[in-house]
């Protein structure tokens, strides 16, 4: 009985946790840190974690991200913020993400989003800067003259406005940096992974 009420007390000390943890960093915390928090071990937490994802209580996303239920309701997305892609590997592989952010549909609407951290200058003219945040929303089609972010000859993701050119059998992707060139690559290479909605900078 003591032992099952211990459980039942790391168990609500947890999820306590988590949603502190949200309301004040306004993302979730990771494993680590929840251990370090209550002075257990990882591999502890882990236990209870998984106790409580298979009780519908709480969902874990990824490294980085222990949800409760208060925070996964339909009026909120969860957006996992990725870092450097390499070059041949999937853009949403479990390595290329930093952390998770929630967002409130109230603010961006409905849909699957995620963010990439802008590289480069080719996008400086509509206000996308090195280091930015790029919020996308995940679809595999776009309207002509969106930006868009998409796989190049299954090797590289680029940023770039967005013209097919079916008379040619080529998408055109336009620069918006007059430094740069516009790229031009056949239909069978390229594959839409999202489009840009917003821009997420610190103010200078």
């Amino acid at each position: 009985m003591q032992h099952r009420d211990s459980g039942k007390n790391r168990t609500v000390a947890i999820r306590t946790f988590v949603n502190n943890y949200i309301s004040t960093h306004g993302s979730a915390p990771s494993m680590q840190e929840i251990a370090d928090h209550l002075g257990l071990s990882k591999p502890t937490v882990y236990y209870h974690l998984k106790q409580m994802e298979e009780a519908g209580t709480i969902e874990i996303r990824g490294r980085r991200g222990v949800y409760t239920t208060e925070h996964l309701s339909d009026r909120v997305s969860i957006a996992p913020i990725l870092g450097p892609v390499a070059c041949g590997q999937p853009l949403f592989a479990e390595e290329n993400v930093e952390d998770y952010v929630r967002l409130p549909e109230s603010l961006f609407g409905r849909g699957e989003f995620f963010f990439l951290r802008a590289r480069g200058i080719s996008m400086t003219e509509v206000g996308i800067d090195e280091g930015d945040l790029i919020l996308v929303r995940k679809q595999e089609t776009a309207e002509r003259g969106e930006i868009v972010v998409a796989l190049v000859e299954n090797a590289k993701t680029t940023l770039k406005r967005y013209y097919p050119e079916p008379e040619t059998g080529q998408v055109r992707l336009h620069p918006e940096n007059p430094t740069e060139e516009e790229i031009y690559v056949a239909f069978k290479d390229f594959v839409i992974q999202g489009v840009a909605v917003k821009v997420i900078k610190d103010i200078k």
